[in-house]
């Protein structure tokens, strides 16, 4: 059987075609930087490919056993196994050792951020007795704080009492006004009518004369 047509190095060759991306992707990851969103993909890629080109070499070293126990009836000899046993051996190596590099970078970026994360608590706990003297003198303040809110709240209650006071004084003034206003105009107009009676009465008394004249 030649190798074109032989399952193993069809096999052989799809792997080889997986390593050679995964090696790809590696010299990709090691150039991005540490504890970013790229080097958390790439990482997460990497370890998801290395798991799966494992198990397709578990498959194939399967496969290599199976042969090896009539190898002419598979038309194969002890070379060429054991040229199959060295290939699917380096292919581990290559990808255990992609995968050793990448779980240990993982590591000490987990590592790093715990001990970040942990330097900020220490940063935000304080000693017992500070804290204590420190929360007397945020309750302290506290106190102060709501004192003088209520007292200015009502010093503006007052603010607001005077200020209605003064504009329903300002009201009724009006008041007061529109109504000498509306007895001005209706002794005015109770002027108008007695003038205007006054009028039709002289009037009347003119031309009384004057019919009397031309008597």
């Amino acid at each position: 059987m030649s190798s074109a047509q032989d399952p193993f190095y069809i096999v052989k060759e799809e792997i080889q075609e997986s390593i050679d991306k995964l090696q790809s992707t590696f010299h990709q990851w090691e150039r991005a930087p540490s504890n970013t969103g790229e080097q958390v993909h790439l990482t997460k890629e990497l370890l998801a490919s290395c798991e799966s080109i494992e198990w397709q070499v578990d498959e194939l070293d399967k496969a290599i056993a199976v042969a090896a126990r009539d190898p002419a009836w598979y038309g194969i000899d002890e070379i060429e196994l054991d040229k199959r046993r060295r290939w699917t051996s380096m292919a581990r190596t290559q990808v255990a050792t992609v995968r050793k590099a990448v779980e240990a970078q993982k590591e000490q970026n987990s590592t790093v951020t715990s001990g970040l994360n942990g330097t900020r608590q220490e940063l935000m706990r304080l000693p017992g007795d500070r804290y204590t003297a420190k929360s007397q003198y945020m309750s302290q303040d506290d106190d102060d704080f709501i004192t003088s809110e209520s007292d200015r709240q009502m010093l503006l209650i007052k603010q607001q009492d005077e200020e209605l006071d003064e504009l329903s004084a300002s009201v009724q003034r009006i008041g007061g006004v529109g109504l000498t206003i509306h007895e001005e105009l209706l002794g005015q107009e109770k002027i108008l009518e007695d003038l205007s009676l006054e009028m039709d009465s002289t009037s009347n008394r003119l031309d009384f004369v004057q019919v009397a004249l031309h008597i």
